[in-house]
């Protein structure tokens, strides 16, 4: 008996030992692939963490941006400071100051005026007044930025300030009023910051640090307010502290500022950067939002992220762990009772597993010849069963993780989808759809179909004293990506009409070109990637019974009904690899002509028998079949007729027409 236990004592053992040192490679391995997992999972979560973030900051920012900037640009603005001590023009700029305070997300604004440095501003948290609130000191230190923001050749800067005479903590928006190259004061905005880190800056995940970071490093956002370097935006100085001291190793301050540089090259990208920041491990992931010259950038520490759902490894530990004792005992079990059995039986229960019977019963343990081969048995039918749950076990990990990457896609792609609609809502907003029906009535219509939720077309007004501006602009591009280039092209043509005037199209078109080339350089554009843009502007002299027209590639066509005339504009594109000639054309403005501005997306759909584009041809046909139609049913049979031709092929591109008449 003591022999037989010693034999089953020394079996089990030798089993422990055999697991042991099986386990600690295999624990190794599975150590080294978490980390691999770890690290990729890490990469891919700090990426869209930061896409997703970039797109809720740049949607904000870019609407009070919008708002502050046409705040800044509108005529009676302009006018006032030109003379401040009118009451009549006074009165006529608060009255519009009052609409722009409604739409601007902190229902707030201000006003410096450049001659006497009154300050005006109002919010919805004190009494609207119309008398400056004080008057900025130069030798005051705090007033600093707005000399500087005056001084500075940008139109516009954003920073963040604490202004201890208003009581605000806000990122402002500080836009340069403009007279020609006359500076007549400052216009602008407000985020309350206390709201912007909430929304956009604090991070419930835990180990996950967002910041906003300047072109030099200096910190506008960030989770611990003492770093923020303010009033940074204006002229690099102010508090807190630059992304480059919170860096434990000096070598890796080029490596970072070597990223910037290539965010910068690639806005749309995002740049992965390990360093050591504030003495941890990170992993950094930077991204440039090029419209307000700033870097968001997400630090994650991949050990104390929520990278990975941990939930199920000490489940599986715990069933390795039975496993593992119920392998010992059944192994106990079969020596004591089967490495012990006669000879005979052992025979018989041989010849019945030869014979397939795998679930027979070996006999007890007699000896050590029949424990050893009882033992190569029960090895044989443990190892089958071990591979069995392994690969049960390899299932269930391979289910789990797909099952939570779907998760995971979903709610990414609900996002991006709520994104973009945020976006169409925006780019919707600064269409001058109020303007133009505010102005003229039935005497227009828009057909503006965007070929995705967003698109690169819009149309342009602009109202003056003895005539109106009007035209379309065709950017390259479609969807997140087009629209994003409207918003360029559209600060580029106010900054044109800022520096031409609203009654020189072609002067428009030229300087409008010299901006859009010198906001993408070419060492910043890749050269797969088209900046190109079509435009056609006109100016309508209703008095003298003329219009005025410039164009990039988009025609100005006008019909009577019986006959269609056609006035083509210069032959490329603004800012295309080689600058166009952009010339005006004088044009009559005879009573009953209808005047239509149309991109080439109505032109080139593809549709019909075969396929091909709608051209020039039917829409001249199209042109002189309804052009003495009211201009509204105009429109909804141009539409009409588009999708009877187009049929069920998709649409291929963004789709404008502006159409005007003057009777």
């Amino acid at each position: 008996m003591a022999a037989n236990w010693g034999l089953r004592s020394k079996s089990v053992l030798a089993l422990l030992l055999a697991c042991v040192l099986a386990l600690i490679p295999a624990v190794l391995l599975g150590w080294r692939a978490m980390e691999d997992i770890r690290q990729h999972f890490g990469e891919a979560y700090a990426r869209n963490f930061t896409l997703l973030h970039r797109e809720r900051i740049l949607a904000p920012v870019t609407r009070e941006l919008a708002l502050a900037r046409r705040l800044a640009d509108a005529q009676l603005t302009r006018r006032w400071l030109q003379d401040e001590d009118d009451p009549e023009r006074r009165a006529q700029f608060f009255a519009e100051a009052a609409g722009y305070q409604r739409d601007f997300h902190d229902h707030s604004w201000f006003v410096i005026a450049n001659a006497s440095r009154h300050y005006y501003f109002n919010d919805a948290l004190q009494p609207q007044s119309v008398q400056p609130r004080y008057v900025l000191d130069p030798h005051d230190p705090q007033d600093a930025w707005f000399f500087a923001s005056v001084a500075g050749a940008a139109d516009y800067n954003l920073n963040v300030n604490v202004d201890d005479k208003l009581k605000v903590t806000k990122v402002w928006f500080n836009i340069l009023v403009r007279d020609g190259a006359r500076v007549l004061g400052l216009a602008g905005t407000g985020l309350d910051l206390s709201g912007f880190l909430d929304n956009f800056m604090v991070s419930r995940e835990p180990g996950v640090t967002p910041m906003i970071l300047a072109a030099d490093g200096a910190i506008q956002a960030h989770p611990d307010r003492a770093r923020i370097a303010f009033n940074s935006g204006v002229d690099g100085s102010g508090g807190g502290s630059r992304v480059f001291e919170l860096l434990s190793r000096p070598d890796q301050r080029e490596t970072l500022q070597a990223a910037m540089r290539r965010a910068e090259a690639e806005p749309e990208g995002v740049q992965i950067v390990k360093a050591t920041l504030e003495g941890k491990p990170q992993l950094l992931a930077l991204s440039y939002i090029a419209p307000l010259r700033w870097h968001l950038l997400t630090a994650v520490d991949l050990h104390a992220a929520q990278v990975l759902d941990n939930r199920w490894l000490w489940p599986l530990l715990g069933t390795l762990v039975v496993l593992l004792a119920a392998l010992l005992l059944g192994f106990a079990y079969a020596v004591d009772r089967l490495l012990l059995q006669p000879l005979r039986s052992l025979k018989h229960s041989a010849k019945a597993i030869a014979a397939g019977h795998y679930d027979t019963r070996l006999p007890p343990a007699r000896g050590d010849e029949i424990g050893e081969l009882s033992a190569a048995f029960a090895s044989m039918a443990a190892q089958v069963h071990r591979h069995t749950v392994e690969l049960e076990g390899r299932v269930r990990e391979r289910t789990h993780a797909l099952e939570q990457a779907n998760r995971e896609m979903a709610a990414a792609h609900k996002q991006i989808d709520d994104s973009i609609d945020y976006a169409s809502l925006i780019q919707r907003a600064v269409l001058p759809d109020r303007q133009l029906a505010a102005s003229l009535g039935e005497h227009h219509f828009v057909l503006w179909k965007p070929r995705d939720v967003v698109g690169g077309d819009f149309y342009v007004y602009r109202e003056r004293a003895g005539g109106y501006l009007l035209g379309v602009v065709d950017c390259a591009g479609h969807g997140v990506p087009g629209a994003l280039m409207t918003m360029l092209a559209q600060a580029a043509i106010d900054h044109a009409i800022g520096v031409a005037g609203v009654d020189d199209p072609a002067a428009i078109l030229r300087e409008t070109d010299r901006t859009v080339r010198g906001m993408l350089r070419e060492e910043q554009v890749s050269r797969g990637l088209a900046t190109n843009m079509d435009a056609g502007l006109v100016w309508v002299d209703p008095g003298g019974r003329k219009l005025r027209f410039a164009g990039a590639k988009i025609a100005l066509f006008a019909s009577d009904g019986s006959e269609v005339r056609e006035f083509k504009g210069a032959r490329r594109a603004l800012a295309d690899k080689r600058q166009g000639d952009y010339a005006n054309l004088e044009v009559e403005l005879p009573p009953g002509w209808t005047f239509y501005l149309c991109t080439d997306g109505f032109l080139d759909q593809a549709g019909g028998e075969h396929g091909f584009g709608f051209g020039n041809r039917r829409f001249t046909e199209l042109l002189r079949e309804h052009a003495r139609r009211p201009l509204a049913e105009q429109a909804d049979l141009f539409v009409a007729s588009l999708a009877a031709y187009q049929g069920e092929l998709p649409q291929r591109d963004d789709i404008t027409i502006l159409s005007f008449r003057f009777d």
